[in-house]
């Protein structure tokens, strides 16, 4: 499939699902770089909350451990931010390490017993 590449984000904020053992692991003030960086060339993240819940779903349901959803102010990330086509959605993509700064909220992914995630109640 090709990529669709959309030059102005649709939204200020973009969200990324993590361990929150690799969110911990992190010195105090240090950029954060998902493994796919290094291995795809840039972050994978969400544009719209919904999609978080049918991402983790898909892929990360067997993940052991805790996880958590960074949310990120496309204005601070130092990094150029990409929208690009998969699965019929367009799907924002970090060239780059997440900066700190960016990061405007952290908040914690839960699951239900049959390891499903579910976004929280409160998250908008």
């Amino acid at each position: 499939m090709s990529s669709q590449l959309v030059l102005d984000s649709p939204t200020a904020l973009i969200y990324h699902m993590l361990p929150q053992t690799a969110w911990e692991a992190l010195p105090a003030g240090s950029p954060y770089a998902a493994g796919t960086l290094a291995d795809e060339g840039f972050v994978h993240c969400t544009g719209e909350p919904s999609l978080l819940e049918t991402v983790a779903n898909r892929f990360y349901r067997q993940e052991p451990g805790a996880w958590l959803i960074l949310v990120l102010a496309v204005d601070k990330l130092t990094a150029p931010v990409r929208w690009e086509a998969a699965d019929g959605q367009l799907f924002p993509h970090v060239y780059g390490p997440i900066d700190r700064e960016a990061v405007v909220n952290v908040v914690s992914f839960p699951r239900s017993i049959d390891g499903g995630y579910h976004l929280p109640e409160d998250f908008a």
